[in-house]
């Protein structure tokens, strides 16, 4: 089986998303609308509260479907976030090459398996440290926080109320705007 690389994304059509994971093309599908209002939506709540210009160095640089590589692996999360402490800046490229703190990948039907036994274990292995899957249908958010590498969950949170989790737990960001 022939690896890929970087040249087989470009080829891909302008309605997919190309990843790279031990060396196989992944080719999904562009967000349904109602995912990409939901991904927004986390976008703003976060970035609103743990942006560098509400905490300062401490705060977080949160981008929505950044394309990261790592070696020889492509990665597009639905959104990830960097602690300014460790990228000071958003570099100005095409894509990152420092490994995220934190991914949060949204399920969609076409999506979910790859993002739970495929990209989960990859991001582990990179040194990820948080992970949140959020599963649109069921309403629910589960997050994680990276011990070696294997992933520990450290709650799920459902309907409409607030989730206070790991890496953003000082501060709950409420559940019921997201699923609308």
């Amino acid at each position: 089986m022939t690896k890929a690389i970087y040249d087989d994304i470009v080829a891909l059509p302008d309605s997919k998303i190309g990843e790279i994971v031990e060396g196989e093309l992944y080719a999904s599908p562009r967000p349904a609308l109602r995912h990409a209002k939901l991904a927004v939506s986390l976008v703003v709540a976060l970035g609103t509260r743990f942006s560098r210009e509400q905490l300062g160095s401490k705060g977080w640089h949160i981008l929505f479907e950044p394309e990261i590589h790592l070696g020889d692996e492509v990665f597009v999360p639905d959104l990830a976030g960097w602690r300014i402490e460790r990228l000071e800046s958003i570099p100005d490229t095409a894509w990152a090459e420092t490994a995220p703190d934190w991914v949060c990948e949204i399920l969609s039907p076409s999506t979910g398996h790859y993002d739970r036994a495929v990209k989960l274990p990859a991001y582990a292995r990179h040194g990820v440290s948080y992970a949140w899957i959020v599963d649109p249908s069921a309403r629910r958010i589960e997050t994680f926080v990276r011990e070696g590498a294997e992933w520990r969950s450290t709650g799920s949170w459902s309907g409409d109320g607030k989730v206070a989790a790991p890496p953003f737990e000082s501060d709950a960001i409420d559940l019921s705007p997201m699923w609308t």
